[in-house]
């Protein structure tokens, strides 16, 4: 019922184009922010039936377009017989209530249309927990329809609306309780996740962190390294809760593979604050895959975008490099032109932290899995360990999972050198190994 009433929403979308902003003269960069704004309202099933960006030479503090837009696009939503106007820029309070009694229609803004596809996409209760707190957070001083959306068990968080519905003043102290009540259950389910994450690593695997612009093919990627289900479609924010399986490396080791929710452009701050704890798995891993759609006409602008989103997490990225390994996967070489694929191509293997690839038909993945076998290897240690010659199983599995430098046999066993990442010390240690650093 909830999709197919959001189906029939017949909806208009806005860009307001800021003089200031930089666009390049040609427009492409700004038909490519009207068609993601677009993507947006797709992204949950609404009928865009007219999408357009207006030039706002000086924001207005009452309606922030102009007086003239507003009145045209008034035109255009009794034309259309538009019941939602989606601006993709951010509106205040007074600013959505005007607009609205101007249209005579329901208004939400670019943090509001994100909120709701988040709140449409949740599926893990932590999920569910962070969006709708990171809603009532950004509604506080809103009107939203009635309370008692607040409920739901899943879908959105009740920007749309339907027709003849009233909206109401939320009452504040209501709201800060359910906030404080949300916050209390979301901090056990963070706890719990605390605990799942100390259990792996006293079993411990590296981490890969997949992270990118929202469709920039992270899930497909995760699939052909995995050979998981995960749903990837050519659909912003497909992939909402992160997704955890293991992966095979060249070398042998295993270690886990992580699906992130993608990031945008003007992520709402309230989003960046909410899902903190689902991006700590960003935060804990030993190397990050940057997935890039290095076809699409923005791909450096969306770059700069994750960077962001990355140094708000904590995690440096800057011209000195980034604060942990950090490796570009440039996706989406199969819709470059020849000449195009070949300049990706050829700059890519002159850098060691970039590998172009397709996660569509494979190609270039098996270099990306040794970029990422190779930045592990970073961090391993030379080890001493003395083991007995008839654990041969023990022997066979170092020089499997290590760098065997040296060896020699005596009458007390094998005594090997060794470069062990910090997980396989750890596995030695607990069977029971005495590891002592190597001589320098």
């Amino acid at each position: 019922m909830l999709e197919t009433a959001k189906a029939a929403t017949a909806t208009l979308v806005v860009h307001p184009r800021l003089k200031t902003r930089g666009y390049r003269e040609d427009g492409t960069d700004e038909r490519a922010r009207l068609e993601e704004a677009q993507g947006l309202a797709a992204a949950i099933s609404l009928d865009v039936r007219h999408a357009e960006s207006v030039t706002i030479a000086k924001p207005n503090p009452a309606t922030l377009l102009g007086e003239g837009t507003v009145e045209r696009i008034a035109g255009l939503v009794k034309d259309f017989e538009i019941q939602l106007v989606v601006v993709d820029g951010h509106l205040s309070p007074g600013q959505q209530r005007a607009l609205e009694k101007a249209w005579s229609a329901k208004v939400i803004d670019r943090t509001g249309l994100i909120l709701e596809i988040f709140g449409a996409r949740a599926r893990t209760r932590e999920g569910q927990l962070q969006v709708e707190l990171a809603h009532l957070n950004y509604q506080k001083s809103r009107l939203v329809r009635s309370w008692t959306h607040l409920e739901r068990q899943r879908g959105g968080f009740g920007f749309l609306g339907g027709p003849g519905e009233t909206q109401i003043e939320i009452d504040r102290r209501l709201i800060g309780d359910r906030i404080a009540r949300l916050k209390k259950e979301l901090e056990t389910v963070t706890r719990t996740r605390g605990l799942h994450r100390e259990a792996r690593r006293r079993v411990p695997y590296p981490i890969v962190a997949l992270v990118g612009y929202t469709n920039a093919g992270k899930s497909t990627l995760f699939n052909t390294l995995t050979d998981a289900e995960v749903t990837a479609k050519d659909q912003l924010f497909a992939t909402l809760d992160p997704t955890m399986r293991s992966l095979k490396l060249p070398s042998g080791r295993k270690a886990i593979l992580s699906d992130t929710v993608g990031f945008v452009s003007d992520l709402p701050h309230e989003l960046v604050a909410a899902f903190r704890a689902t991006l700590e798995e960003v935060l804990e891993a030993d190397v990050i895959v940057h997935v890039r759609d290095i076809a699409h006409i923005e791909s450096d602008a969306q770059k700069k975008d994750v960077e962001q989103v990355l140094n708000q997490l904590g995690i440096e990225i800057g011209e000195e490099g980034a604060s942990k390994p950090l490796i570009e996967a440039l996706n989406k070489i199969d819709m470059l032109d020849a000449d195009a694929r070949g300049a990706v191509s050829a700059a890519a293997k002159r850098d060691p932290f970039e590998v172009a690839l397709s996660a569509l038909t494979g190609e270039g993945t098996e270099e990306l899995l040794e970029a990422i076998d190779r930045e592990l290897s970073r961090h391993k240690k030379a080890l001493d360990i003395n083991v007995p010659l008839e654990d041969g199983e023990t022997i066979a599995w170092l020089y499997r999972r290590g760098e065997v430098l040296s060896r020699e046999d005596g009458e007390h066993g094998a005594r090997l050198t060794v470069l062990l990442d910090e997980a396989d010390v750890a596995r030695m240690r607990k069977r029971g190994f005495d590891l002592q650093r190597a001589a320098e």
